[in-house]
């Protein structure tokens, strides 16, 4: 797989990571990642659809839905399990594994921003291992990533 320009990875046996700078800073690039409107957009591999259910901003413990297609399609509800204001934002699915979004500046209006795919925390680790994951969603979690920092590079109307 080749990366997108200024993305690099990071891939063990539970986890995979993407990360890339964004022109933006953290406030404005956590604001856009926290309103699940946007997912579908952020998606990197097109399998979320719509918001469905849930708040307009996430926040600690906020709850919501998803319309989602792979193969097929279908909706999962999912949990903010890990959140601090403009820095980190986790949720969690039935399955229990976590994306997590982490966020740090790197001056006054660049974020380097991650994508997580963490499957440590899953009920069933061993299963996503026999299936392929982490490594299956290399590329979701890159073209993430590189969907954000495209995003911010757009002219500041398209915000």
């Amino acid at each position: 797989m080749e990366l997108p320009t200024g993305v690099t990875t990071v891939l063990d046996d539970d986890v995979v990571r993407a990360t890339a700078m964004v022109d933006a800073p953290p406030d404005e690039v956590f604001d856009f990642l926290r309103r699940p409107k946007n997912h579908a957009v952020i998606s990197g591999d097109n399998s979320v659809r719509d918001n469905v259910s849930g708040p307009e901003l996430l926040g600690p413990g906020s709850k919501f839905a998803m319309s989602m297609k792979v193969g097929v399609p279908y909706r999962v509800s999912s949990k903010v399990v890990e959140f601090e204001q403009d820095r980190l934002i986790a949720w969690r699915h039935f399955g229990g594994h976590r994306w997590r979004w982490e966020l740090e500046p790197v001056g006054a209006t660049t974020t380097r921003v991650t994508e997580t795919f963490d499957q440590s925390t899953a009920k069933l680790p061993f299963v996503l291992r026999v299936v392929g994951y982490p490594k299956r969603h290399l590329p979701n979690v890159t073209t993430s990533v590189a969907n954000v920092a495209a995003h911010f590079a757009a002219p500041s109307t398209a915000r």
